[in-house]
């Protein structure tokens, strides 16, 4: 990542380009927005800045990426062949640290993908050709969890809205809010600037007050894992060290967590890949393609660690990715 004198005040830091990870448009979209993170947003804006007047006229539209993790809040933009990301001013400094770690760190994606028994698999290597590069976030363990337990019988847009009211009701500004003309322009509001609670803090939230979060029956689980989680200190990073087994057995502790939510934060926020997550679009993925429509999702796990190996959690995101977007060939 190159440095760059962050712009002074209020607003938001210039725009930086990352090196490493260099996805196409369908492949960062379908990292951020495909239902591994539940906080990022796209605004379709003008064309580049830099050309001119006429030039900007007839530029074609393109995608700026709104997010937030932990203390962190950034914009994600591809420039022809760079990825670039800007921040808020006051916090650029700590994103520029923190955003490589969460967009998979130095991990080459291409080659574990490479790794996958795609060569014997002729679906696999079709879901890989599609999405070339397609990698795991690295997300807060405990905010994966919350994430999670928001998704059961929800699609991604609910899960959303969800997050983004328990942020904008209980969470702390990350920046300055008094003057937010400053971080105008591109779709961004008041909840893309607040951190979600921890689970001490929602452990002190009412009940109810989460159900009108749109929660609904999970309300209930997230008070209950948040009063569990909040009584033992440090339960979650400890769990977050262990090997996968032994992980996912205590997650499955808590309330509301079955095999899928289990191995989704497993995936998704401890980076173990041997996680194999069985939801509806893996289900029919795998009945539709490896001819196993009567297998239990327990079943369909051990056949996707068995038969993927120990990356099996990035073949299931790119058996997810293709199923969502080509499932009806």
């Amino acid at each position: 990542m190159t440095d760059s004198k962050p712009s002074l005040g209020r607003g938001w830091s210039d725009w930086q380009r990352l090196t490493g990870w260099i996805p196409s448009a369908t492949v960062l979209a379908e990292t951020l927005d495909g239902g591994q993170a539940f906080r990022w947003n796209r605004s379709v804006v003008g064309g580049v800045p830099s050309l001119s007047a006429k030039a900007l006229a007839t530029a074609e539209p393109r995608d700026v990426w709104t997010g937030q993790w932990s203390d962190c809040v950034a914009q994600l933009r591809l420039d022809g062949t760079a990825l670039e990301w800007r921040a808020p001013a006051a916090i650029s400094k700590r994103v520029s640290t923190a955003l490589p770690t969460y967009l998979g760190g130095d991990t080459d994606w291409s080659a574990l993908a490479d790794s996958l028994p795609w060569r014997s698999d002729p679906h696999l290597a079709e879901c890989i050709r599609a999405f070339p590069g397609l990698c795991i976030l690295r997300q807060p363990f405990g905010e994966t969890l919350l994430g999670f337990l928001c998704s059961a019988t929800k699609q991604i847009v609910q899960i959303k809205q969800m997050l983004a009211l328990i942020a904008e009701r209980h969470g702390t500004p990350l920046v300055e809010l008094a003057d937010l003309s400053a971080f105008s322009g591109v779709g961004v509001n008041t909840a893309h600037l607040r951190r979600l609670p921890t689970w001490p803090e929602l452990a002190a939230i009412p009940e109810n007050d989460l159900r009108s979060c749109l929660l609904g029956f999970r309300a209930k689980f997230i008070a209950e894992t948040a009063r569990f989680l909040a009584a033992r200190p440090g339960w979650l990073d400890e769990t977050e060290r262990l090997p996968y087994p032994q992980a996912k057995a205590r997650l499955l502790e808590l309330p509301g967590v079955g095999e899928k939510v289990a191995d989704c934060v497993l995936l998704f926020g401890a980076g173990r890949l041997e996680a194999f997550p069985v939801d509806t679009w893996i289900l029919k993925s795998l009945a539709r393609r490896y001819s196993l429509a009567d297998w239990k999702p327990a079943q369909l796990a051990q056949f996707g660690r068995a038969h993927f190996g120990p990356k099996a959690g990035l073949a299931q995101q790119c058996l997810f990715s293709w199923e969502r977007k080509f499932g009806t060939r």
